[in-house]
């Protein structure tokens, strides 16, 4: 079933199942569906290949403030695919005929239509191959490649329907050197450019070369460091954590509580969005509202505003944008700075490039305070020049310093981060953002 037929059957099967409603019964129905390659190396050569094609239907039943949630995989085959949609009505009816109200119930009851179409070019999955073992040059590279086109989809018993497929690419790779010393890199977005690959690829070699020198043993203190985007992407991820959730703000638990209890801010050039409009996240939600294209998180350093769930929405008594029930952005992206990313070594001068952050967890979540190691591709710099492996290091500091007033600068570009996941399915999470310098870094072990 190719993505515009199972649009198509998307739209017929809820038909089919509107019609076998009873009472003031509302049916909402999200669909997830992707044909994705997956390929597997180690030792730079293809361990694994194979491809999966899937399709599964959620469906919420709703009776007055009382509903209950379910899904089934789908065959395309439509005389199995009405039974399972069926059988799941049925139970949903039993199960919801227990289930106290629900206060805080708010879905569309629009009947609207929409269209989002991510035209990826991602290459044959043959090219990619010969691409990445071209570019390992005899390396030990482990990783795995994914792509294809990931759809979403929404329909509701009141016409509405909203469509969303994307085509994208994501491989993650490490290259091993000899025990647990290895260098770790990703490339991943829409477009493929070979050259963009091989530059990350002679990027790992080159810390691969320098992995085979005597590692520098830091005792604990504050360094100039270097945060790549991929280091600074777990520094987002804890943000994330609540960051931005309407309900983690109302609640008190939420990482940035100082930015609107003291006035705290970050620095001046740090601009944060959820930009759907250039992620490869559905521009809707399971209860069927849409997304904006943007909105506006943290602005010049001030706090901007929230991600709302209908849900919080309900609660609160405020708007919806679309968020989803945990209000974790789907598409966050930093705006660059005006540090030069080719001179970033020369920047730094002395101190730490850290390539990657690992195991991060909050040590004062109310303050904004995250601990985690180093642990692949940190190293040493001396006079702009990568002089020495670092034996593995923990930090513990705080996102105000570290975006805030030790922050120097953010480089001038910004890079694509696909979320990598494909637990039940490949992830539409991603990220976009610059690597940052700063001015001291924080480590206690």
């Amino acid at each position: 079933m190719r993505a515009e037929s199972a649009r198509h059957y998307l739209d017929e099967l809820v038909n089919w199942a509107s019609a076998r409603l009873t009472g003031e019964e509302v049916l909402l129905a999200h669909f997830s569906g992707e044909d994705s390659d997956f390929v597997r190396f180690n030792h730079a050569t293809v361990r694994q290949a194979g491809t999966v094609s899937q399709r599964s239907i959620s469906i919420d039943l709703i009776d007055g403030h009382r509903h209950a949630e379910g899904s089934v995989s789908l065959t395309g085959v439509v005389d199995t695919d009405h039974h399972r949609v069926t059988q799941l009505i049925s139970d949903l009816r039993e199960q919801r005929a227990v289930l106290p109200d629900d206060p805080y119930l708010f879905y569309s009851t629009a009947s609207d239509s929409s269209e989002r179409l991510v035209d990826g070019q991602a290459p044959l999955s043959a090219d990619a191959i010969d691409a990445v073992i071209s570019g390992a040059d005899g390396s030990d590279l482990v990783g795995i490649y994914a792509a294809g086109r990931s759809f979403r989809g929404f329909a509701s018993s009141f016409g509405q329907r909203n469509w969303f497929a994307a085509g994208s690419f994501n491989l993650d790779w490490s290259l091993h050197h000899h025990a647990d010393k290895a260098t770790k890199n990703a490339y991943a977005g829409l477009a493929w450019d070979p050259d963009a690959l091989a530059r990350k690829l002679a990027w790992s070699r080159r810390e691969l070369d320098v992995l085979g020198r005597a590692p520098r043993n830091l005792p604990p203190g504050g360094y100039r460091s270097y945060l790549s985007p991929a280091a600074l992407r777990e520094i987002m991820d804890m943000l994330s954590w609540g960051g931005f959730s309407l309900r983690s703000h109302r609640t008190k638990q939420t990482p940035l509580l100082r930015m609107v209890t003291e006035g705290a801010r970050l620095h001046p050039s740090v601009s944060i969005s959820e930009d759907i409009a250039g992620g490869v996240a559905p521009d809707f939600q399971a209860a069927g509202f849409t997304r904006p294209g943007s909105v506006s998180l943290i602005d010049g350093g001030q706090f901007a505003g929230h991600l709302v769930s209908p849900r919080s929405a309900q609660e609160y008594g405020v708007e919806t944008n679309g968020a989803d029930d945990h209000e974790f952005p789907a598409a966050i992206a930093m705006a660059p700075g005006l540090l030069p990313t080719d001179d970033v070594l020369r920047e730094l001068g002395t101190g730490l490039y850290i390539g990657n952050l690992w195991y991060l967890n909050f040590s004062d979540r109310s303050a904004c305070r995250t601990t985690g190691m180093t642990r692949f591709g940190t190293f040493w710099v001396e006079g702009g020049e990568i002089v020495a492996p670092i034996d593995v290091l923990r930090f513990d500091d705080t996102a105000f310093h570290l975006l805030g007033d030790r922050l120097v600068g953010l480089t001038d570009t910004a890079e694509t981060i696909l979320d990598p996941s494909t637990y039940e399915q490949r992830s539409t999470e991603s990220l976009r953002l610059p690597g940052a310098l700063v001015e001291e870094m924080i480590f206690t072990l």
